[in-house]
């Protein structure tokens, strides 16, 4: 069983399962996951788009169902007599269903770590209690789990694989493919992939950008996630001067002059593409008090957390209107040194993240610990 609630997790997964396969066709995939696990094979239980919540308040409307889903997960694993399960980040939901898994005497093993570094460090006692074995991504990340005594293994990051294997459209084949103006960069909108993010965080991205694309001579492209609509994303915006393209990230990533992008895996990906951007993220009120208070890190931007710099501005809850989007975005656009300045730190980023082949080592011990070797 794959537990991955998450866009993100759902890439990994994928990516996962393929290996595994590799070692051995006949396995059986069960669990939540997306489109990507579903065309590895993958049977889902649910669907992550049913799991799209996430903050203390979004958590607590959705007990019953998360009771719910909980329960037919371990039903699930008793009927097929699963032996080995794998949780992929999600840690609110994946830890709280190892403490249900731990009973029914089967192999967990998690995969890419939740964030104790930066809160809920308090996890990792848990975590040591309740996990066989920490696969992590990013290489401090596995002294913090030795000096605790967990078993850990640190494999590099699985990013780095699936952008370097991706299938790349030329700049010609997608202008032409999405009729974009071939004399005019793309700014870059992503909002994220869950309804209420998107309807607190595309507003004002959408606000700044018009002004931004009229500054600079720039056109509006939003890649959006499979599960948010077209028209969704245009009746919260009041307008339509921006083209919506969805499945093609990467490529859009690559051909964009600049990015206004959700906190999450996706500012990440735009630094290993070394495109200049703004983190921007807004939650409901109380979840973002009760986070604030927990967070120990600086910044929350993975890219900046990982140059121990704020490379990129974070444009966080009250900071994240329109105007911050703008000037802080006018600030790098209008300023070629300091545009190639972020560019030459962002390509520091690749070097932190490993070697390829992180899914293909996840998948080499797995099957070891599926084995018992």
């Amino acid at each position: 069983m794959i537990i991955a609630g998450e866009v993100s997790g759902d890439m990994y997964g994928a990516a996962l399962i393929h290996e595994l396969k590799k070692l051995d066709y006949d396995t059986k995939f069960y669990g939540i996951g997306g489109n990507l696990m579903k065309s590895e094979g993958a049977y889902l239980i649910y669907h992550l788009n049913r799991m799209a919540f996430l903050g203390f308040v979004e958590v607590v409307k959705h007990i019953p169902f998360i009771r719910k889903v909980q329960s037919e997960l371990i039903e699930f694993v008793r009927e097929k007599n699963i032996d080995t399960v794998v949780l992929i980040d999600y840690p609110g939901f994946n830890l709280n269903i190892a403490e249900k898994l731990k009973s029914l005497n089967v192999k967990i093993i998690y995969y890419i770590s939740p964030q104790i570094w930066a809160w809920g460090k308090n996890r990792i006692n848990k975590i040591k209690r309740l996990i066989d074995k920490m696969i992590v991504v990013f290489p401090f990340e596995k002294e913090i789990y030795e000096n605790a005594g967990v078993d850990v293994d640190y494999v590099g990051h699985p990013l780095m694989e699936i952008i370097d294997s991706h299938n790349y459209l030329s700049k010609e084949e997608l202008f032409k493919e999405y009729q974009l103006d071939s004399a005019k960069d793309i700014l870059l909108i992503m909002p994220g992939s869950r309804k209420h993010e998107v309807e607190k965080i595309f507003p004002v991205s959408i606000k700044a950008a018009e002004k931004l694309s009229n500054d600079f001579n720039m056109q509006i492209v939003v890649s959006a996630s499979q599960n948010i609509s077209e028209e969704f994303l245009f009746k919260i915006a009041k307008k339509r001067n921006f083209k919506i393209i969805k499945g093609h990230t990467y490529d859009l990533m690559k051909y964009s002059r600049f990015g206004i992008i959700k906190s999450g895996t996706s500012t990440l990906e735009a630094a290993i593409f070394e495109l200049p951007i703004v983190i921007v993220y807004k939650t409901s009120s109380l979840t973002y008090l009760i986070v604030k208070n927990l967070i120990k890190v600086k910044n929350i931007g993975m890219v900046n957390i990982i140059l121990n710099e704020q490379v990129v501005p974070e444009l966080i809850q009250h900071n994240a209107s329109y105007k911050m989007i703008y000037e802080k975005s006018k600030e790098i656009l209008s300023n070629q040194d300091l545009y190639n300045s972020i560019k030459q730190k962002l390509s520091l980023v690749r070097e932190t993240l490993g070697e390829n082949g992180a899914s293909k080592k996840t998948a080499q011990i797995i099957f070891a610990m599926m084995n018992g070797t």
